[in-house]
This record gives C-alpha cells, structure tokens and sequence, in this order.
C-alpha cells in the first residue's frame, strides 16, 4: 500500500466480538489513516473486529490490521 492511500476516503466496519450480538457498525472516514485509527482502538480495546474497504477497492481483514498498523505511520 502506497503512503499516499493513507490520505484517501476509506470505510470501516466494526464488528462486535461479544456474542450474541452480532450486528455490525459501518462509517466512513475521509482518510484511511482516521479509519486504521479508530481500528487500533478498536483492536487494542479488544470490543470489535475491524474491516476496511479503501477507496481504490482493498479490503484490509483484522489480521492484516494487526500485522500492519504502526503508530508512526498514522500522524
């Protein structure tokens, strides 16, 4: 992924790790990098698994959030 897809509009979904409930939240960001901040949270609080859908089509699964995000990158 390119530094300069980090600027563009991306969605989030969250999904609930606490059963039963089993509905999923979605929002829209104006860029990826306030998506893959609200899903560090997300992750690190540990109430929901995050995907992201970026404007050029990537789907970004919890795993590869995980694996991938890094502080320095998001400011």
């Amino acid at each position: 992924m390119s530094p300069a897809a980090l600027d563009k509009p991306a969605d989030l979904t969250l999904w609930p790790t606490n059963p039963p409930a089993r509905v999923a939240t979605g929002r829209s960001f104006s860029t990826l990098r306030e998506a893959l901040t609200e899903a560090a949270t997300a992750i690190n609080i540990g109430y929901a698994q995050p995907w992201i859908i970026t404007e050029d089509g990537d789907i970004l699964a919890p795993n590869w959030i995980k694996a991938n995000i890094d502080e320095r990158h998001l400011q």
